[in-house]
């Protein structure tokens, strides 16, 4: 029998004051996140989450465990460098849609490709909050903001849409008001070996107010939200009466039981990139609903453990020392 103490919930809150506006979907993700933890977690002190800039962001203050707060956009930076450094810790990433996408979008899409063994918490709320209501790359086109008054010119970017076409080998989606959906999409992102990308829709009550309120309203939700289950099939709706087919090689909505039977509706299979496509384009038609779960998954070598072996290997095979190295091949003497 193990002598070391059980973690609770109350052991990931730390002391600091939060400063989030009240009613700010934030709040919700930080409370399953403290609450999924001591199940997910046996060393907090092997824990750390790193953040850039934005209402995200000062997620790293509010978790207690190590952490850092870096620079707008460059949190993959920081924590690749420190997994490449401390393999063995557990590493988390929080940023936002702006501090993602916009200045960070080059660092985010090479994070993913390289397959760090690394968790990325994105919360989109389709604006930026922290600087008071500019349009953000995931706001939809003809967005009404202070920076863009006449509406966004701009076509938005679909997040996971834009994960798998970085070749991420973990894309999942879920929402802040789904709470033991999030708990689960955070489990199965920690027990993922490679890049894990959870996009979280998340309510900013001050600057996009109801932005997913379709996504949450009782009265709505159901015939708008498709919960993804690996070899199950896509139904969803009040009654369970709705479902996804292949019509040719599109996709189509139909109504079970009339021309259709639950027979005929498409399983998920989260490891089908072409399905996991699919998926992640079903937020541009209103005629589909929206997926949330594991959209894909397919477990690949980690950048982190090939970047272990090579230099495992490199000490094996060389035999000089450093001196000779630093005096190998042409040499110059300068007096």
């Amino acid at each position: 029998m193990s002598d070391k103490p059980v973690l609770k919930k109350s052991d990931f809150q730390s002391d600091q004051a939060i400063r989030w506006c009240p009613g700010c979907g934030d709040y919700a993700i930080l409370a399953q996140t403290q609450k999924i933890f001591p199940e997910i977690t046996e060393k907090k002190e092997d824990t750390v989450f790193i953040s850039g800039i934005g209402c995200s962001s000062r997620f790293p203050y509010y978790m207690n465990t190590y952490g850092f707060h870096t620079i707008h956009g460059r949190a993959p930076t920081v924590a690749s460098g420190l997994k490449l450094a401390n393999p063995d810790l557990s590493v988390w990433m929080v940023t936002g849609d702006g501090d993602g996408f916009s200045i960070g979008g080059n660092h985010l899409i090479h994070l993913l490709r390289r397959n760090f063994n690394i968790n990325i918490m994105l919360f989109n709320n389709r604006i930026y909050g922290l600087t008071k209501g500019q349009y953000s790359p995931t706001s939809e086109q003809g967005k009404v903001t202070y920076s863009t008054p006449s509406g966004s010119l701009d076509y938005p970017f679909k997040p996971t849409q834009l994960a798998l076409g970085a070749q991420g080998s973990f894309v999942a989606k879920t929402i802040d008001k789904e709470l033991k959906h999030l708990q689960s999409m955070i489990r199965r992102a920690h027990d993922h070996n490679g890049t894990s990308f959870i996009e979280i829709y998340q309510n900013c009550n001050i600057f996009n107010d109801g932005a997913f309120s379709n996504l949450t309203d009782r009265d709505t939700k159901a015939d708008k939200l498709l919960y993804l289950e690996n070899g199950e099939p896509m139904i969803f709706g009040n009654d369970k009466n709705k479902g996804i087919i292949l019509d040719g090689s599109k996709p189509k909505v139909v109504e079970i039981g009339k021309n259709h039977s639950v027979e005929d509706i498409l399983v998920h299979d989260e490891t089908d990139t072409l399905l996991a496509n699919m998926l992640s384009d079903f937020t541009a038609s209103p005629d589909f609903p929206e997926p949330l779960g594991v959209i894909y998954c397919s477990e690949r070598p980690t950048y982190d453990d090939l970047m272990s072996e090579q230099m495992l290997n490199a000490k094996e095979q060389s035999s000089q020392n450093l001196d000779d190295m630093l005096n190998a091949g042409d040499t110059w003497e300068v007096k």
